[in-house]
């Protein structure tokens, strides 16, 4: 009997082993499959991403002419220029002051439309998404009419209440103030349906559990729907910050960085030495400094989401 029932076990455990690796082995067909047929696209983006990267890193050691080897001889003749720091300090300050103002705007924004009754959230969720639908450099043209010097629609309208006329392009404080105006309402769209999906996916259980708690909305919101967005905060964050630090057609049109190129960000600087200065690889030099400032940034908020991870 004892017989019996060791060889039942035997072939029991020999069908399990066997499903076992008949289960790595499909699994190891359909990875295969999955790889080729992604193929294209990772051909596709080290086509257009990595070799133009690889490539800037070369123009920005050469000559302004591109026939001389000058190694770092560009990244030094930036760091004795006075332009180049105003540059950096007002690249910071748009991208971080954009995405503060862009994250609390959509937050709030999504949290006014999930409790919208459902038949009216998807008219809502259309109509603010109309900003970041319509291309940047069109709608960037309609706020450089509002900030007009002689036909401004905003100095027009404070003029009833005596204020005015503002120089929104002309004064440095007010050029700042003005793009980052613009990029915070072509971008706090993008916030608002990110934070919007996360918030549907929160467990109403929670909220109810909460509630018989005693917590009131402040602290639901504290403890309930921020430690639950978080990851999807710091991903949309860290998005918007590349984007951000990267953009060029807002500020190119509105200001052209100007008053004194105290409005040019890292992009149209680049731009102005590179195309308009007939010096490609100063420009490379210029865009490729955001690397290290965009690498240290996305280095600590994934540090964050992973050591989360981890511990949840």
């Amino acid at each position: 009997m004892a017989d019996v029932v060791f060889q039942r076990g035997s072939v029991a455990g020999a069908g399990s082993a066997r499903k076992r690796s008949s289960l790595r082995t499909a699994l190891k067909r359909k990875s295969t499959a999955a790889f080729l047929m992604t193929l294209p696209l990772i051909l596709l983006i080290a086509a257009l991403v990595i070799y133009p990267a690889f490539y800037s890193l070369h123009l920005a050691t050469l000559n302004k002419s591109m026939m001389k080897f000058i190694g770092l001889g560009n990244f030094e003749f930036l760091f004795k220029r006075e332009t180049f720091w105003l540059v950096v300090r007002q690249s910071c300050i748009f991208a971080i002051s954009a995405v503060v103002f862009k994250a609390l705007i959509g937050f709030i924004v999504a949290h006014i439309v999930h409790n919208v009754p459902a038949k009216g959230q998807r008219k809502w969720r259309g109509m603010l998404l109309v900003p970041w639908v319509i291309p940047p450099a069109m709608s960037t043209l309609a706020w450089l009419w509002l900030f007009d010097p002689s036909y401004s629609a905003f100095n027009y309208t404070l003029s009833f209440f005596g204020i005015g006329p503002i120089a929104w392009t002309g004064d440095p404080d007010w050029a700042r103030f003005s793009v980052i105006l613009v990029n915070v309402w072509y971008g706090a769209p993008f916030f608002m349906i990110m934070y919007l999906a996360s918030l549907k996916s929160v467990p109403e259980q929670l909220y109810e559990a909460a509630a018989i708690d005693g917590a009131n909305w402040w602290q639901r919101i504290w403890y309930v729907t921020l430690p639950m967005m978080r990851n999807i905060i710091a991903i949309t964050t860290l998005f918007s910050l590349i984007v951000t630090f990267a953009n060029f057609d807002i500020v190119r049109i509105l200001t052209a960085g100007g008053p004194l190129d105290h409005t040019h960000i890292f992009a149209t600087w680049a731009f102005r030495v590179g195309i308009e200065g007939s010096d490609i690889p100063l420009g490379a030099s210029v865009s490729l400094f955001m690397v290290p400032i965009l690498a240290i940034a996305a280095v600590f908020i994934l540090r964050d989401i992973s050591k989360r991870g981890n511990e949840a």
